[in-house]
């Protein structure tokens, strides 16, 4: 999709990109659970999928499990009609293409893995790489037959900005370092070393205990309110290029350095122009594909024996 962000295709797909379906014929006959539009799924089929699905989710009651069958049936029946419409339209993946995402699955797999998951599955190279093929003429018939007109205008762009001018309205922030010990000794010793010339990222790598010690204390910019009182009574009163002193916390004893200091600003139209369009076009593409998978939905022969679940 154009973005690679926005469908709920993501989830009610493409899922199935590393948790592959099995089409296998059936050693012994198994009763056909769904039909849709001719497309047979069988309780075999149906069972060994949603299994997988859920082989890393253990504890869940027997009520949960039903629910989550039929949300799975669902998608299930959803995802037979898209493929079922790529059919119509004749919507094929070029073979470049698969052997491209091939192997950029296969390359996921450190040695022998994947040969391991395929034993453990029961699946046959083939129908793994079936299953791979189903998602992208999925993701493919998508594109072409729900998103193939929609558009975002500079105008539209302008006028959302205009409109939501309050969200664009960027408040002081501020870029510091931090280095945080448990102890105030610890912390007095630190000043020591940072006062006889150690730069604060080496010291905050080799003597901080926060989580940011690896990119020497780094905490980014920030605004008032988004860090404990503490960090903001420190860092918002001292100029840039400027260290505290020792500030104690429920986290312990820290030391701040003040590298970079924001002014409160409106970001312009420029600032966030992509950023809007690709929000009114994540938006456009959401409502067209629901009205598209509506249409679809409405135009097909559906049967579910649910006496089998």
């Amino acid at each position: 999709m154009p973005h690679g962000r926005n469908l709920k295709l993501i989830l009610l797909f493409l899922f199935l990109c590393h948790l592959p379906a099995c089409h296998q014929q059936e050693q012994i006959p198994s009763s056909v659970l769904l039909r849709v539009n001719g497309r047979t799924t069988t309780l075999d089929q149906f069972h060994r999928e949603f299994s997988r699905l859920l082989a890393s989710e253990r504890n869940f009651s027997e009520q949960r499990r039903k629910e989550l069958e039929r949300s799975y049936l669902a998608q299930k029946i959803d995802r037979e009609i898209i493929l079922d419409e790529a059919d119509r339209a004749d919507v094929r993946i070029p073979a470049a293409r698969l052997e491209a995402v091939v192997a950029q699955n296969l390359a996921e797999y450190p040695d022998g893995d994947f040969e391991r998951m395929l034993e453990e599955q029961h699946l046959a190279v083939e129908e793994w790489r079936g299953q791979l093929e189903d998602n992208l003429r999925i993701e493919a018939a998508v594109k072409r037959l729900a998103f193939d007109r929609i558009q975002v205008g500079k105008e539209e762009i302008a006028t959302y900005y205009q409109e939501n001018r309050t969200r664009f309205h960027r408040p002081e922030q501020v870029r510091a370092r931090q280095i945080t010990v448990a102890t105030e000794a610890e912390g007095r010793r630190v000043l020591g070393l940072l006062q006889q010339g150690m730069a604060f990222a080496e010291a905050a790598e080799k003597h901080s205990r926060s989580p940011d010690a690896e990119q020497g204390g780094d905490l980014g910019f920030f605004g008032r309110g988004e860090m404990p009182a503490e960090f903001d009574q420190a860092v918002f009163t001292l100029p840039a290029g400027r260290q505290s002193e020792l500030v104690q916390s429920e986290y312990g004893f820290h030391i701040f350095l003040v590298e970079e200091k924001r002014p409160a600003s409106r970001l312009t139209l420029e600032q966030v122009h992509d950023e809007i369009a690709a929000e009114l076009l994540e938006a456009k593409e959401e409502q067209a594909y629901q009205e598209w998978l509506q249409t679809l939905r409405s135009q097909a022969t559906i049967e579910v024996d649910w006496t089998l679940l």
